[in-house]
């Protein structure tokens, strides 16, 4: 009886640790399990420039936009974009909000009224260039078609946090300049010089993290250098390649190799 009851005790404890196992991945690559926590040591408070993030329960749609001249600024993108929310947020996209990636895809937090819709969307011609073919006051359309593409839009965590990662990158991007993660503004701080013509702008970064608590995100200050806004012949003399007076006469090897 000994040998029964220990024989039954194994099934009983073997059976949940093969229901909670893992599923495996298309490579059949199982993650290891973590063995534990440490005992030793004292116990502190660590303050991180980590905040949790509380989701709604609706399911995330996605959408294929199609801009009609192609453009290849994404600052232009959003710009149309956000034209296009601010006539019909209201009427034709049911008073949701889309977050747009800049590209070709824009999210919602549940379904728009319609599957495939066209809009037609006109910008003011900002082309600072003399030689723009545009004159002033001119304005350009564009053909914008949003489709369906798929609903809801969760098949990985991975994907589910690079949605994520569009929507809190949404608000920003129109406001702020974009490199990579971070935002950079003269509006959160004053700018710096570092001479020869260069500057700093501040800013800051932010990216979710998948935690053993749930979904975090993490912010931080960041700095982005860029050169001063101003003329090339400036720059140039900034960083003493040349004087005014010497514009007039080709650049020697030794300049224009620089």
């Amino acid at each position: 009886s000994t040998l029964v009851e220990e024989t039954e005790q194994k099934l009983t404890l073997a059976a949940p640790a093969a229901a909670t196992l893992p599923p495996s991945s298309s490579r059949a690559v199982r993650l290891p399990v973590r063995p534990g926590f440490g005992t030793r040591g004292r116990k502190c408070v660590v303050r991180a420039n980590h905040f949790m993030v509380q989701l709604a329960k609706r399911d995330i749609h996605h959408y294929d936009v199609s801009i009609d001249p192609e453009v290849t600024s994404q600052k232009i993108n959003r710009e149309i974009i956000s034209q296009l929310i601010n006539l019909y947020r209201l009427t034709n996209l049911g008073e949701r909000i889309p977050a747009y990636d800049g590209m070709k895809s824009i999210y919602t937090a549940g379904p728009l009224p319609f599957e495939s819709k066209e809009f037609i969307i006109t910008l003011p011609d900002s082309d600072p260039r003399p030689s723009s073919s545009a004159s002033p006051g001119t304005e350009r359309q564009f053909r914008v078609v949003i489709r369906l593409a798929s609903q809801p839009y969760v098949y990985t965590l991975q994907k589910f946090i690079q949605v994520l990662d569009v929507v809190l990158r949404a608000a920003p991007s129109e406001k702020h300049t974009v490199v990579g993660r971070s935002f950079f503004s003269t509006d959160l701080g004053p700018m710096g010089q570092l001479g020869d013509g260069i500057e700093y702008w501040r800013g800051y970064f932010q990216s979710l993290r998948p935690t053993q608590f749930g979904l975090s995100l993490n912010i931080g200050f960041s700095h982005y250098i860029l050169y001063n806004l101003m003329l090339l012949i400036f720059i140039l003399s900034k960083l003493d390649f040349f004087f005014f007076s010497d514009l007039s006469r080709p650049l020697s090897d030794q300049v224009r190799l620089k």
